[in-house]
């Protein structure tokens, strides 16, 4: 059965854009926000329908997408009093696009199947740019069936989309992705401080090693941010954070340390700590400033 009918579940910097995307393409879409200010401003920019609740947003839907913050917040979402799993009718598809541990995937994709709905994990990539131009990278567990119902849904918001597997492979593959973020992102801070401190022009210093072996998306998307001074959050510190446990709880259970990870994600919980949690993941160049020149806040 084609889906028409979408509820959808969180809409912060990366879900209102990816609502937009659907309503675009002709979804009829509900939205639900646990700051109701939020699903309205959305509802009111894309013609989307505010949903009051969990319930009221899922009621009728074909399909449910969750774009949530934590984990926490993803079971409380499916399986709480009035959630997900309390409403959605049997055979509805429940796509979770949250960046989540691979184990709770797993637990949701179990219990969902006792009660007929078919769930992906399907975390994506690609930050506030790539969910307005639906350019995200989207990586998906679960059943192939359910993945060969989603693709269409898919296919307007991302462009690299790819099938890993059973269920909790999607938010494994999220995991591996984060920690080559984190070393890119590292990296190309550390770049431009060197440039600084160096008297290289940055952003000449970046377009002469960009087109090399030091290339990535980081230094396309995010070093222009930086250096304009644009620390507004595509990615908020706190969900990389949260994301960078994730991939350490995992590896502590497969007793294996990633001492890169380790060490950058020592550098944003300290920008935590001094309040910078709710900026982008870019804006890591300001802890260098302040560590290296003893500078305050940029």
């Amino acid at each position: 059965m084609p889906i028409k009918r979408i509820g959808f579940i969180g809409t912060g910097v990366m879900g209102a854009a990816m609502v937009a995307r659907l309503c675009l393409n002709g979804y009829r879409v509900k939205v639900f926000n646990r700051t109701r200010s939020k699903a309205e401003e959305t509802a009111c920019a894309t013609g989307a329908v505010c949903a009051g609740s969990i319930s009221d947003a899922v009621e009728g839907a074909d399909a449910v997408i969750t774009m949530v913050g934590y984990p926490a917040d993803l079971e409380e979402v499916m399986l709480g009093q009035g959630g997900v799993f309390d409403t959605a009718l049997t055979g509805t598809l429940v796509i979770d696009m949250t960046t989540s541990s691979p184990s709770l995937a797993v637990k949701l994709f179990d219990l969902g199947r006792e009660k007929g709905l078919s769930l992906l994990d399907a975390p994506v990539s690609g930050g506030d740019v790539g969910a307005r131009d639906g350019t995200l990278s989207i990586m998906v567990g679960g059943d192939r069936q359910s993945y060969d119902r989603a693709f269409p849904v898919f296919s307007v918001l991302g462009e690299n989309i790819v099938y890993m597997g059973e269920a909790g492979k999607g938010q494994h593959t999220k995991a591996a992705n984060q920690i080559a973020v984190a070393g890119a992102t590292a990296a190309m801070t550390e770049a431009i401080l060197y440039a600084e401190k160096t008297g290289l022009d940055p952003e000449t210093m970046l377009r002469a090693i960009g087109a090399g072996a030091a290339g990535s998306w980081q230094i396309s998307h995010m070093a222009p941010r930086v250096l304009s001074g644009d620390h507004a959050p595509g990615f908020f510190i706190k969900h990389f954070i949260k994301d960078m446990h994730i991939v350490e709880d995992e590896m502590a259970e497969r007793r294996t340390r990633l001492p890169m990870l380790h060490a950058v994600l020592g550098l944003y919980e300290k920008m935590a700590e001094d309040g910078d949690a709710d900026l982008g993941t870019q804006a890591l160049i300001r802890l260098y400033r302040r560590e290296k020149t003893g500078s305050g806040k940029n």
